[in-house]
């Protein structure tokens, strides 16, 4: 059976009727929790800081198409270089998502639910750490919010997005699910997925 226990994940959805298996166990023993926080937000950080740059350079090149375009190829492409870097498994995700490999697995979904209740820890995203998997295959997984920005983030995603950027996006994502979203809503997260032995002695 597979073991999947959640490290820092106050139960936020308790009260609004999640039921049991949805919620995640106790703290387990043996993580440094700490630790685990600081090198994912390292990861986080660069991750969300190199998108958001060359985002901010398409936009004042070619305007929200052309950040469009550059999104459907930075941010897979960011992903993979940090995965590279860090050892560990980058990628977005989202249960409304624009790009298909971005689709909201069934194991992340009870930790999302917890943060799209409540998006933000303070003025930081916030975040829920868990392990997961057994022997050769535990991982130490960290899912950090993306929440809706006014701005730029409702141009594309919000509820107003014009109808010629609206078709541009269909044309790249014929699924394209993440639009309508208001300023502080969920909008994704990023999922960091680490092997167990990567904190080994932490």
């Amino acid at each position: 059976m597979i073991r999947q226990t959640v490290l820092f994940a106050p139960l936020l959805l308790a009260a609004c009727g999640q039921n049991a298996q949805e919620t995640p166990a106790a703290p387990p023993a043996g993580i440094n929790e700490a630790v685990v926080t600081a090198r994912s937000m390292a990861v986080a950080e660069a991750y969300q800081g190199q998108l958001q740059a060359q985002l901010k350079d398409a936009l004042q090149a070619g305007g929200p198409m052309q950040a469009v375009t550059v999104c459907s190829q930075a941010a897979p492409a960011i992903g993979a270089q940090q995965s590279e870097a860090s050892g560990a498994v980058v990628h977005r995700v989202s249960d409304r998502n624009r790009n298909p490999g971005a689709t909201l697995d069934d194991n992340l979904r009870p930790y999302y639910k917890q943060l799209a209740a409540a998006p933000m820890d303070g003025d930081k995203p916030a975040h829920r750490i868990w392990r997961s998997g057994e022997g050769a295959q535990e991982r130490i997984n960290f899912l950090s919010a993306i929440p809706m920005k006014e701005e730029p983030c409702s141009i594309c995603h919000g509820t107003n997005v014009s109808p010629g950027l609206t078709e541009h996006i269909r044309r790249l994502y014929q699924g394209d699910q993440a639009t309508g979203f208001t300023p502080g809503e969920l909008r994704g997260a990023l999922h960091i997925s680490w092997p167990a032995e990567a904190f080994d002695g932490s």
